[in-house]
């Protein structure tokens, strides 16, 4: 386990610092992608009003505006993110969802204990020191506080993430830029262990196949880029860039045979489990 992630790591580092306005604000219109499958580890958490809950790796905030409704004006949401372009549009979403710059392993701005709920939806993937991260949410669960967490599923790629390796190969840049943006991703089995090695327990894991309308190369380009926050192919020049693009867009078009769009799955695993 720990061999796969130090070897995406050396593959190709990812950056925080390559985020921007246009991005953000794209992230903001085209993440329901991210959002409409934070709603299926949110429901897997039993929320309750009143309930006190922490969002790591929150973005612009839709899915904690969404659990800021969940619990109600007696509970609270508050929203963690590495990027302060994202926290800020966050930070505008629900009146009940506040927001700060921060990063999942370092929970050192909250009590031990304060929270009820923790979740990383759409976020585990990015972060390297994943045990870290897990210790630290369960440093500040309550006892029987319950975590959820998902990951873009290391054992199967993204048909997005496929047809783009693709390109580049076809294109002769495969050797220039992994195709794959979400460097550190778990299998079900890694995500179990790292749950249970950091401490949880009644460790639950499933498997998630989600169907996705993309409507030409520029949707996959302005989903992949900006939910990388830039990462996506940026080793690539401008002109290169442009051919990884030009290609996707002829696989794409033959694959609909129409202007229809084309139907793309994507592989993620979830977990949910407790705090003893």
């Amino acid at each position: 386990m720990t061999q796969v992630i130090v070897t995406e790591r050396r593959s190709r580092r990812v950056s925080l610092d390559l985020d921007s306005p246009e991005l953000a604000s794209t992230y903001d219109q085209v993440s329901v992608r991210q959002f409409n499958h934070g709603k299926v580890l949110v429901g897997s958490l039993r929320l309750e009003p009143g309930q006190h809950v922490l969002d790591v790796g929150c973005g612009t905030g839709r899915l904690g505006a969404y659990v800021a409704e969940l619990v109600g004006p007696n509970g609270s949401v508050v929203g963690i993110d590495p990027l302060p372009l994202r926290v800020d549009l966050a930070g505008r979403k629900h009146p009940c969802f506040s927001t700060r710059v921060g990063r999942a392993e370092d929970l050192t701005a909250f009590d031990a204990g304060q929270f009820d709920v923790v979740y990383l939806n759409s976020v585990f993937h990015w972060v390297d020191d994943k045990q870290t991260a897990l210790r630290e949410a369960l440093r500040v669960l309550k006892p029987g506080g319950r975590i959820g967490v998902n990951s873009a599923d290391a054992d199967r790629s993204h048909q997005g993430a496929a047809l783009v390796r693709r390109a580049l190969v076809d294109e002769g840049l495969a050797q220039h830029s992994p195709a794959a943006s979400t460097n550190y991703r778990v299998s079900a089995g890694q995500l179990q262990n790292l749950l249970q090695q950091a401490g949880f327990d009644d460790v639950q894991v499933t498997s998630h196949t989600f169907v996705d309308e993309v409507s030409g190369a520029d949707d996959l380009f302005a989903w992949s880029s900006s939910s990388s926050f830039g990462n996506f192919l940026s080793d690539l020049t401008a002109p290169e860039r442009s051919r990884v693009r030009e290609r996707l867009a002829r696989t794409l078009e033959a694959l609909s045979g129409s202007t229809q769009p084309v139907r793309l799955e994507r592989y993620l695993v979830f977990a949910n489990a407790k705090k003893p």
